[in-house]
């Protein structure tokens, strides 16, 4: 192979001695600069393995000199932020929770951290931006709330949720299974989703909801209400609007009266800490649904009069 080399006239290089057809390889050497780069990496590379988390073992992997770990820097930055919003998370624990709108920047600080929150745990439900999927969870944009929309009641609802079995503090109602469980028949079911419509302004009156309101009176106005305006002690929902979880045409009320749904909220106390809970409540509030505290009485004018 030696023999065969011989010095390029063209280039001046020495070829390698392989030769194809005619054709002769040129064996040119590296450039300089490639070279010294090559040697540079594998310098760095000798000097990452003895200074970081290199090289895998059984049980984890080499540390390395300097003790760095990407979850360690990222537990000292998630300090770092504790200790930075720590103020402002400290006020946010020492005011009631009802006094929070009366200071607009703690107010504002408790939305943002409550939307964030909002987004981890609540989206999967509720959606984004609260507007729920209808059918399946409830909007938190609008006005009707079950239980209550006042920073307080939903502060109680997201700590000790809905229907959750063996917590005594949980929010519980139970309707009952009219249709499935044979206290109404099929005939009187339909009288009474003729009154419902007729009181959510969906049909005009006839016999139907005439022979549904004395059912209604006999069977549902103690929880719902006389006039159906619904009672949140016990969550009944309001029947004179137009905000409907499970639908308000007829197949829907029929199937809601006959095998009711009772739906189930996680009850977050024991998954997140109270300011967290707290700062959901205000989010929630903010979205346009939550319900505004009544103004207080005004006092005597300054002539004595009321």
């Amino acid at each position: 192979m030696a023999d065969h080399k011989r010095i390029d006239e063209v280039t001046g290089t020495s070829t390698s001695g392989h030769e194809w057809d005619g054709i002769e390889e040129l064996d040119t050497p590296m450039p300089r600069w490639w070279l010294w780069s090559l040697y540079a990496t594998i310098v760095w590379g000798i000097a990452y393995v003895i200074l970081y988390p290199a090289w895998p073992m059984v049980h984890g992997a080499t540390e390395g000199v300097l003790g760095w770990t990407s979850r360690g820097q990222l537990e000292a930055e998630m300090r770092a932020d504790a200790a930075r919003r720590a103020p402002v998370m400290n006020a946010i624990a020492a005011t009631p929770i009802a006094d929070l709108p009366a200071k607009p920047e703690l107010m504002q600080a408790a939305v943002q951290g409550g939307a964030a929150a909002f987004r981890v745990h609540c989206v999967q439900c509720h959606g984004a931006g609260g507007a729920g999927v209808k059918t399946l969870y409830p909007s938190l944009t609008d006005d009707d709330w079950l239980w209550g929309g006042d920073l307080a009641t939903i502060d109680y609802t997201i700590t000790h949720g809905i229907r959750n079995p063996d917590h005594k503090e949980t929010r519980t109602s139970l309707m009952p299974a009219f249709g499935r469980d044979g206290i109404l028949n099929a005939a009187q079911i339909s009288d009474v989703v003729s009154f419902v419509r007729t009181i959510s302004r969906q049909e005009k009156p006839g016999a139907s909801s005439a022979r549904g309101a004395t059912l209604f009176a006999d069977n549902c106005a103690v929880c719902h209400g006389a006039g159906g305006e619904g009672g949140r002690q016990v969550g009944a929902a309001k029947l004179t609007d137009a905000v409907w979880l499970y639908g308000g045409d007829r197949a829907s009320l029929t199937a809601t009266i006959t095998q009711p749904r009772n739906g189930v909220m996680p009850r977050w106390g024991e998954r997140l800490d109270p300011v967290t809970i707290k700062m959901l409540a205000a989010y929630v509030y903010s979205l346009g649904g939550g319900e505004k505290p009544a103004p207080a009485p005004e006092g005597p004018k300054a002539d004595g009069k009321p």
